[in-house]
């Protein structure tokens, strides 16, 4: 394993007013983290999911408004947080 694939990103985020986290938004957020090798986290307030399993993401409760904090870690870790923060921040 190389040393950049240790390094952890991190970005806050704030889901549009008037969408919530639910199965759709949910949904396109899993498919679009599924796409990169490096692992992706999600945090809102104490909770945390791992981006890419529904179930974790659900349980967040994010809701419109929120702040997440995005991290990834691993080999395409810089390239997964850009998307990733990118699609959270223009949901409809």
């Amino acid at each position: 394993m190389s040393a950049s694939s240790e390094v952890t990103h991190t970005r806050i985020v704030r889901l549009p007013d008037g969408v919530d986290l639910h199965a759709r938004p949910a949904g396109a957020l899993i498919r679009a983290a599924a796409t990169f090798e490096s692992s992706v986290t999600l945090s809102a307030g104490a909770r945390s999911a791992d981006a890419k399993s529904i179930l974790q993401v659900l349980a967040l409760g994010a809701t419109g408004g929120s702040e997440l904090t995005v991290a990834t870690s691993g080999s395409d870790a810089s390239d997964a947080l850009e998307a990733i923060a990118h699609l959270l921040g223009h949901l409809a």
